[in-house]
């Protein structure tokens, strides 16, 4: 949960047009193309609020962030309950 929401904030104060150190697997083989490359910058994109410049870095970020964020919210929801389970 800590690392997916520490993402979303680095997403959100990144400047999303600039270059960024990558980890993709397939651009350091010398792979021009990859199937996941953008979605961090749609992300940050979306965040920034520029939905068409999201849509642009990559079709499925905005799909992907709502899938983060409801991930976030599921794991928050179940350490409440262990929290309030462990208080009993």
């Amino acid at each position: 949960m800590i690392f997916w929401m520490a993402a979303l904030i680095y997403l959100a104060g990144i400047d999303p047009g600039a270059e960024h150190m990558s980890v993709c697997m397939l651009k350091f083989l010398g792979v021009s193309w990859c199937p996941g490359c953008g979605i961090g910058h749609s992300i940050s994109y979306l965040l920034h609020g520029e939905i068409v410049q999201s849509f642009q870095a990559h079709w499925l970020g905005v799909f992907a962030f709502f899938i983060l964020l409801n991930r976030i919210i599921q794991l928050l929801k179940l350490e409440f309950k262990n929290i309030k389970f462990a208080l009993k």
